[in-house]
This record gives structure tokens, sequence and C-alpha cells, in this order.
């Protein structure tokens, strides 16, 4: 794809960078190469840049922490957004007159975000320990786990149409559920979550214990994107059912093709080993689920995202 720069990118109040290592901005530390990256100033460059992508035909990505992305190998074309100009990063506390309410802006670091919650002793927010990312990206896919999700505490969302319409919408009718919505493609500029005071001990003891209970049940320490795929739903009773125990159960644990490993500890991670390859992490994910389906008739959903060039997702 021809991209005229000037015409896409003149003009604005933008950082950009020209084959830019995207592959190792992500949590797996692989793959390969934006051909533009653009790290907007203002909500008013970010809605004329997807005006103008929109308007040529050019691919538009938003990269957030990089935590549930996988690049391929040979790059990806069009124009990735980073949202982690300090004016997506801010925090206001107390909006609205709320002392609980707090607006957000999409690029915002949830581990920082736990650890200021935890301090400032507002609830609600503690189930977001140790899930990395940023704010936009946690939202889009409704992070969380055990401990609950995102959605449980978001209010409302700042979100820019692919059509350049800014519009703030009420999580409530955006249909949140496991690991999704009905929040239509856009950019998620600011949310406003709702959290409650409690006592700065108590918020830091259950902060503690999720952590602790992450650490010894998954591989945090390891390169990886989190959980490689959704838990899926029983075919038989529609309850959900945890993926990693479908691939132990599979004998998959410990499988290995090139630098790319099923871990030990849990199944549901695929885990990278210097001089991994994206193609390690890919064939990995398509020889789980291949072999899943062939021995328990369930097909697993990858829920890491795969960027690739000449794809839009």
């Amino acid at each position: 794809m021809t991209i005229s720069r000037s015409s896409l990118l003149g003009g604005l109040a933008i950082d950009v960078t020209f084959d830019a290592p995207v592959g190792a901005m992500t949590w797996y530390g692989i793959g390969g190469r934006a051909d533009i990256l653009v790290s907007p100033h203002t909500d008013a460059a970010v809605i004329e840049l997807v005006s103008r992508c929109r308007a040529q035909d050019v691919p538009l990505r938003i990269l957030g922490g990089g935590a549930n992305l996988l690049v391929d190998d040979s790059g990806i074309d069009g124009i990735v957004v980073k949202l982690d100009n300090e004016h997506f990063r801010r925090v206001r506390y107390s909006a609205g007159g709320a002392i609980g309410a707090a607006q957000i802006g999409a690029g915002a670091d949830l581990f920082r975000l736990v650890q200021d919650t935890k301090r400032r002793g507002l609830t609600g927010f503690e189930m977001m320990a140790g899930i990395p990312g940023t704010l936009g990206g946690a939202v889009r896919m409704n992070a969380g786990g055990a401990w609950g999700e995102i959605s449980d505490r978001l209010r409302t969302i700042t979100h820019l149409s692919l059509d350049g319409e800014v519009r703030h919408l009420d999580a409530a009718a955006m249909g949140f559920r496991y690991r999704g919505s009905d929040l239509p493609p856009g950019v998620i500029l600011e949310c406003t979550l709702e959290l409650d005071e409690d006592d700065p001990i108590a918020v830091a003891e259950r902060v503690k214990d999720i952590f602790q209970q992450k650490r010894a049940s998954q591989p945090m320490a390891d390169q990886s994107a989190g959980c490689t795929f959704r838990n899926p739903t029983d075919p038989e009773t529609g309850d959900r059912i945890s993926a990693g125990e479908l691939i132990d159960k599979a004998g998959l644990k410990g499988c290995r093709i090139g630098g790319a490993i099923v871990s030990d500890q849990h199944a549901n991670f695929i885990v990278s080993e210097p001089g991994a390859s994206a193609t390690d992490i890919r064939r990995l994910i398509n020889h789980v689920r291949d072999t899943v389906a062939d021995r328990r008739g369930i097909t697993l959903d990858p829920e890491v995202v795969i960027w690739s060039r000449g794809g839009r997702a």
C-alpha cells in the first residue's frame, strides 16, 4: 500500500515513527515492525487522523500496552496509534463532584491505576491487580478474571467512531459480557469509573492477596500475552469451562514449537523463550486449538489478538 504521508500526517499534533519496532513493544517482545507509528497529543489530532485514514482507506489500529497482542513477523501496514501522550494518561478523581468517581484517559497504565487507587483508599479496582495493559484495552476486551471485570465499575465511555463522531456512551447500554461487548469499532478516548471509599490498609490487603494468588498459579515472570484462549462454553451445560484445564487434559503442557512453549504452570499461557518468533507462537496456538478440538470436540477461541500485514484486526 502506498500512503501519502503528507496528506495523512501533515499539520497534526503528533509524534511519528516510521518503521517502528511495534513487535518489541508487546509483552511477547517479538514480531515485526509497523510502517507508521503515531502518538497523538490531543483528542483533536486523533479525530482528524481517524477521518483521514477513513478517507484514504488506510488501516488503523490502536496499540495499548501490548499485553494480549502478537505482531506477525512480517510486520503490519497502515497506521498504528499509541495513546501514550500525557494527555491520554491523565487521571482525575472526584469527577463531577463524586468522591469515588474517576475520569481516566484510555492510555492510563493498569498497574499504576491499581497502585494509585490502593493508596487513596478507593475500592473497586482491585480485580485488575496483576493484569497488564492500558485502560482502553481493558475496556475493549472487558478484561478481568475471578475477582470481577472492568465493566463492573465502568460507567461512561468517551468513544470516537470510525466516522469521526465523538460520543459519551453509557456503559450499562453496551452489552458487556465475558471478554466482549456491543461497543462499536473506533477509539476509546476516556472512561469514567465508579469507585468507593474504603480503608487503604484493607484495599492494600486485597490487592496483595490477588497478586499472591496469581503469582502462585500463573507464569507472571515469563514472556507471554496472558491467557491465550477464552474460556469456552460447555456444549452440554452452557457453563464456562476452563480453557487451561482442557489444554492440560489434552496433554499439552510443555508442548513446544520452536521457541514457543505451553506453560507447565498454567496451560492457557503460551510463553516465548529467547530466539522465539511470532510464527512459532502462531503455529503453537493453532496446534493447541486443533488438538483440543480433536480430543474434546471444543474449539477454543484465541484471546490473543494477532496483527498481520494486510489485516485490519
